[in-house]
């Protein structure tokens, strides 16, 4: 990067942002409401990977979050022509998920309950960002109701969160921390 590069443009502080193609954009948009919820997503894998577990599933988070910039970078895309091609999500990058998923559910019990978050703080910080991706799904759900958004984004999301719970599972286990079912009071 370069010594003349600065991280503060001020173009936005009027409220405005642009998308990838030059259309501006309120910074209260629902796609950057989109991006932006993802880039949270991102932020707490980071979190995740600076806790001591395993190295493989580590490195798959990496992974995950690269498609996370893929998604965040297609969200932020006005639809406009561009001279350069962006990133682009393919249908392997959600059975990469679905793999990982089959893995780490080896030797872990059956479920016959919900589970209450906790046990252990990287197990902790997976539902943090089980429950943001959830959310990140919810707004781009919102979003491909007005504007074109690619699905294979919303299904990677979906199957992110299902891989972010088995990893907190799997990760419970790896630590021996207790896994607490949910017991309903009637």
């Amino acid at each position: 990067m370069s010594n003349n590069w600065k991280i503060y443009t001020k173009t936005g502080d009027a409220g405005e942002t642009s998308l990838i193609g030059g259309s501006r954009v309120a910074k209260d948009n629902l796609r950057i409401e989109c991006y932006g919820t993802v880039d949270e997503v991102v932020s707490w894998i980071g979190l995740i990977r600076d806790q001591e577990a395993s190295s493989h599933w580590m490195s798959v988070l990496i992974e995950v979050q690269d498609r996370l910039f893929t998604i965040e970078s297609l969200l932020a895309h006005d639809g406009t022509d561009l001279l350069n091609p962006l990133p682009v999500l393919h249908e392997q990058d959600v059975v990469f998920l679905e793999n990982q998923i089959d893995i780490m559910n080896e030797g872990l019990a059956d479920l016959s309950s919900f589970i209450l978050s906790g046990g252990h703080t990287v197990v902790s910080y997976c539902h943090i960002a089980r429950t943001v991706c959830r959310r990140a799904e919810r707004l781009v759900i919102k979003l491909a109701r007005t504007d074109t958004v690619d699905l294979l984004n919303i299904k990677y999301l979906n199957r992110l969160s299902d891989y972010l719970f088995v990893l907190s599972r799997r990760i419970s286990h790896d630590q021996g921390a207790v896994e607490t079912l949910w017991k309903p009071r009637f």
